[in-house]
């Protein structure tokens, strides 16, 4: 069965975008009105060291900028997301990327401008009453003034953020876009191969039909090798590059830099996880031996042990399933998300051609928090990603209305905390519905093993290879297509253990993960789900103080450090025991498994 295409998608089941503009047509005034109103921060050039109130007049100036910026972006990334083929909407982006870097290059004096000032006169400003409502954003800039160029250097650096961008958007062109998949044959009827029916094939019992659609896959992968390797080495030099001319002691120190997040939790996050492997090895044991093989190949290692179970959920099924498993947090939470996933369209819901490929939220300050989905009915998987976004959108619906704007968008080590979240309460609810059924129970902690293999597991080794890579730039050694294969195989073989033999094209996977393009993101999956497991059993408990602790934590957006933020929720994620709490339900998990499916 082929995709539709765009225009043959109900509106039922697209995103309503009219929470932005009404038309494309309002999109376009505004847009041309920006580029007019963009050169009023320039005004400011030079006046902050007259007065406090002059810098509090600039920097107003920017933000009240910056969030029409924000507006236009975002509409054009989501009309651009919905068909990446159609060329209209990637003018569209094209335009709205073009202004927004030269907005930046614009607005680059005043952070350089702000540090410049003697170290009095910014104590002075953080002090008086006018800059009260903007004092924790000037502090946080101020963090910076060891890696705050000139004001002529910032500009340079501004004005080259969309060439920064290139290597990734490259890869998602080729990726989105370009790529094309064969068909597969299931039971005599030809299927679409896609990035988001992939995961699909390779559930499929059939153990020919996974291993043909995996073959299928990475061979079009296997044709632009090359291409991809020179984007993704090119997306690593940047990082470097940018590290270095800001003199940061690594590309890793200035990832981390904005949540105030020390690199020694990154590596002990990778030390933690590298000693406590055997779980996971044990784990995959375990499925060599459900599935009768003497070997597994990494296409074995997705598909359910338990196959007399099948599970189908309709859209309007999975909203209903999310309302009952999240009462925990309350009649807001629920009533709000239920009316946005349904009447107020936040969603996008199934694939289409040339539509993006995976699931996001993503949103402004004045727009509703959308859903980017593709959604699969006869794949629990897409419930559980149904749920994840949600958790997103929550947070930043909460968030939206109680912080002001400079401060509501919150840093991606905390979303990922409200996004796994949901999905550890959407587990307990299917638990609890499934609770005198031995073959439900099985699959769905099968379910659950599997999410924590590709949350934490997964994304520690996605982590470690980034780290590797980045070290391999940073001490002027070649990033090659060769090499690139060469780290990835290493890290498959340590985390995938002896029960899994590798084959041919297993390491083409580095090639394809679009997180590679934002460095040093994937941690942040790992330690969203520790401190979601710990977060979860504390508001399960029924206690209503931990449902009010983390209710406020969803407030509070960008107003603390991350850190801080869920130290207030409950959990202090710089310490081992969330990683390992983390690690002994995983194992708890491999024996409850192994029982189930004796």
């Amino acid at each position: 069965m082929s995709l539709p295409e765009r225009k043959a998608v109900p509106e039922a089941h697209q995103w309503d975008l009219t929470s932005l503009y009404a038309s494309a047509s309002e999109w376009t005034e505004e847009f041309a009105h920006f580029e007019n109103a963009a050169h009023e921060v320039s005004a400011f050039r030079s006046t902050l060291k007259e007065s406090a109130q002059k810098t509090g007049e600039a920097f107003r100036c920017c933000l009240e900028l910056s969030r029409v910026a924000e507006r236009l972006y975002t509409y054009a990334h989501l009309l651009s997301d919905s068909d990446t083929s159609d060329p209209e909407h990637q003018a569209c982006l094209e335009k709205a990327t073009n202004v927004y870097t030269r907005f930046a290059t614009l607005s680059s004096f005043l952070v350089p401008e702000l540090l410049s000032l003697d170290e009095e006169t910014l104590a002075r400003y953080l002090r008086a009453p006018e800059l009260s409502a903007l004092r924790r954003m000037l502090a946080d800039i101020m963090r910076y003034k060891p890696h705050t160029l000139s004001a002529e250097e910032e500009r340079l650096i501004a004005s080259a953020t969309e060439i920064f961008g290139a290597s990734g958007r490259i890869f998602s062109q080729l990726s989105n876009a370009d790529l094309a998949f064969p068909e597969i044959e299931v039971d005599g009827e030809k299927k679409s191969l896609s990035h988001a029916s992939f995961v699909l094939f390779l559930k499929n019992h059939d153990r020919s039909v996974r291993e043909r659609a995996f073959n299928e896959y990475y061979r079009v992968y296997d044709q632009h090798r090359n291409t991809i390797a020179a984007a993704l080495a090119g997306s690593v030099k940047k990082d470097v590059f940018l590290a270095q001319t800001r003199r940061y002691d690594s590309a890793l120190t200035q990832a981390l830099f904005a949540d105030n997040i020390a690199p020694a939790v990154y590596d002990n996050l990778l030390a933690a996880v590298s000693r406590n492997l055997e779980p996971l090895h044990r784990y995959y044991e375990l499925r060599r031996k459900r599935l009768g093989l003497n070997k597994l190949r990494i296409y074995d290692t997705y598909v359910p042990l338990v196959p007399e179970v099948s599970i189908r959920h309709t859209y309007e099924e999975a909203v209903l399933l999310a309302a009952e498993a999240l009462q925990p947090l309350g009649p807001e939470y629920v009533d709000v998300l239920v009316q946005g996933l349904t009447h107020q369209r936040w969603v996008d819901r199934y694939e289409n051609k040339g539509k993006r490929s995976g699931a996001y939220s993503s949103g402004c300050f004045d727009s509703y928090p959308y859903i980017l989905l593709n959604y699969k009915e006869d794949d629990i998987g897409s419930v559980f990603t149904l749920l994840h976004e949600a958790g997103h959108s929550m947070h930043s619906w909460y968030s939206q209305r109680s912080q002001k704007f400079q401060d509501y968008r919150y840093s991606i080590f905390v979303a990922e905390v409200a996004s796994t979240f949901n999905e550890q309460l959407l587990m307990r609810r299917l638990k609890e519905k499934y609770a005198g059924d031995r073959k439900m129970l099985a699959f769905l902690v099968n379910e659950q093993l599997d999410d924590i293999k590709a949350t934490f597991y997964r994304q520690v080794m996605f982590a470690e290879f980034e780290k590797i890579i980045h070290d391999l730039a940073e001490n002027n050694k070649p990033l090659t297509v060769a090499v690139f294969r060469e780290v990835y195989r290493e890290l498959l073989y340590k985390y995938f253990g002896p029960a899994v033999e590798l084959g041919e094209w297993d390491d083409l996977e580095c090639l394809r993960i679009p997180h590679f393009y934002s460095a040093f993101y994937v941690y942040k999956y790992a330690t969203g789900l520790a401190a979601a497991i710990s977060l979860a059993a504390q508001v399960m408990s029924g206690d209503t103080e931990p449902r009010r602790r983390y209710l406020d934590f969803l407030k509070a957006g960008a107003s603390k450090y991350p850190a801080e933020l869920l130290a207030d929720a409950g959990v202090r994620i710089t310490e081992p025991a969330p990683i390992e709490a983390a690690v002994t339900l995983f194992g708890s998990l491999v024996d409850e498994l192994e029982e189930l499916t004796v």
